[in-house]
This record gives structure tokens, C-alpha cells and sequence, in this order.
């Protein structure tokens, strides 16, 4: 789902080609740090704890790219350095500092290379927070997932006569030549089926989940099968050639793109 992550070009299994060999001199662990230019704002219990217009991307194989941003971005007053450490081969030891907020303590939510590794001595200077410590982040004056949009990650919904089924053992779920074709970064195409070509019972399901990409998703039962399926309502702009259409879950039934 971005560079670093699926097929991505610094992910583990890359679906292209280099013009090095990665078995030889060029690192199997592969980091890259780069600008990340909209204002971010991390905010606990009302209070911004960080706001910066300096944030940095690090991406590394196979890891979720992660926000840094100068440690004088976050607010001092609800930091308080502990003793916690960890090290990472590749960038170094790292320092720890919890946050304390009307009352309320978050230990270790952020941590920084204070001497990072000489290959990785671009991170001096830079902290971060772990996503899920604050209770909300704006991009802008935009209100996202923890999970920051990456500038790297693209999606394009396209229309598609290639003929998709689905089905859960004998059973047709939907059959169309209509759907729509959802091809996002470093992921397999995905298939988003007209409601009318569902030809099973459609229930709600109480599942919910968000991607910063295209938005909140609710779920469905179809043909007996719990959250076989998914939909967005209201999906973001890039996406919106998959509003009211389901899309359905390959781990628990069959779909077949022609």
C-alpha cells in the first residue's frame, strides 16, 4: 500500500525490476526519508501535541511509512523523557518520552533517534508519534486516520465489461460485466459489483472500518456469509466511481475477475 509495503519499489517481494541486484551490494533493508509538506496537527484529550509543517515520511521495507517531524513541533509542556530505549539495526538507539494531558498519561508514545546510525543520520532532530496515542490528526484542516495519506500511493477506479463472480461454494453471490475495477498502489484489483447484479440476500453487518484512501466502509452479510462484503457510501473524491457498489472479501468467498 505505498512504497514500502506489498510490491512496492522498498517493500519485501517488489513487483519490478532494478537496475541493480538486490542480493548483491544493495541493502535488503531499505530506507528512504522524504519531505511530507501539508500541516499536521496531532491532538490529545482537546490539546494540540504536536503541529508542524515540517514533517518527514521514513519509509523502510515493509513497514507503514511513519511521521517525523522536529522534536520542537511537539509541545514540551506534555512531554516527560523516560527510561525506556529500544534499537533498530539500521537506524540506531532510540529514546522515549510520555505524554501527560489534563490528567491523562500516554507512556512512550514518542521516541527519536537522538544519535541515529551514520547511514540514517538524517533522523537527528526528528521525533515521532506512535498513530494511535493521539485522538485525532488533521492533515490541514482535515480531520484523518492516524495512518497519514501517503504522496506516493495512488488509486484509479476505472469501468470494466470484464465479467466478475462471485460465489460461496455451489452458491452465486453476484455476477456482473459492469463492476467497477479499483487498482490502488501495490495491490491486487479489486472488484466493486453493482447492487443490482448481487443475486444473494444483502444484510447489514456491524463491522466498520476506515482507509485514509477512499473513506469509511460498512459491511455486509450476503447469501449467509457474515462480512462477505463491503461498500462505501460516501467514499473520498479519487474514489467515487465505487459509491453504493460491494465489494467482496477473496478470504471468505470466491471472486473470480475475468
Amino acid at each position: 500500500m505505498s512504497l514500502s509495503l506489498g510490491t512496492g519499489p522498498f517493500g519485501k517481494a517488489p513487483a519490478g525490476a532494478f537496475n541493480f541486484d538486490l542480493s548483491g551490494s544493495a541493502p535488503p533493508h531499505r530506507i528512504y526519508f522524504a519531505d511530507f509538506l501539508p500541516r499536521v496537527r496531532a491532538v490529545v484529550d482537546g490539546h494540540p501535541i504536536l503541529d508542524t509543517t515540517r514533517g518527514k515520511l521514513l519509509y523502510e521495507t515493509g513497514i507503514m511509512p511513519r511521521l517525523y517531524a522536529p522534536l520542537e513541533d511537539f509541545d514540551p509542556a506534555v512531554l516527560s523523557r523516560t527510561d525506556h530505549t529500544t534499537h533498530c539495526p539500521f537506524k540506531g538507539d532510540a529514546s522515549y518520552w510520555s505524554l501527560s494531558v489534563n490528567g491523562s498519561s500516554r507512556e512512550n508514545a514518542v521516541w527519536a533517534y537522538e544519535s541515529p546510525l551514520t547511514e540514517a543520520a538524517w533522523l537527528e532532530g526528528y521525533a515521532s508519534l506512535y498513530p494511535e496515542q493521539a485522538d485525532d490528526w488533521w492533515v490541514e484542516d482535515e480531520r484523518t486516520p492516524g495512518h497519514l495519506r501517503d504522496p506516493f500511493h495512488r488509486i484509479d477506479v476505472l469501468p470494466s465489461s470484464r465479467r466478475v463472480r462471485v460465489t460461496a461454494g455451489d452458491d452465486t453471490l453476484a455476477d456482473t460485466d459492469r463492476a467497477m475495477l479499483l487498482f490502488e498502489t501495490g495491490l491486487p484489483p479489486v472488484a466493486y459489483v453493482p447492487r443490482a447484479d448481487v443475486c444473494a440476500a444483502i444484510g447489514p453487518a456491524e463491522k466498520r472500518t476506515s482507509c485514509p484512501y477512499k473513506g469509511e466502509a460498512r459491511y455486509w452479510t450476503v447469501g449467509g456469509v457474515a462480512d462477505a462484503a463491503w461498500s462505501y457510501d460516501y467514499p473520498r473524491p479519487e474514489s467515487t466511481g465505487i459509491a453504493g457498489h460491494l465489494a467482496f472479501d477473496p478470504e471468505r468467498v470466491a471472486v473470480q475477475i475475468g
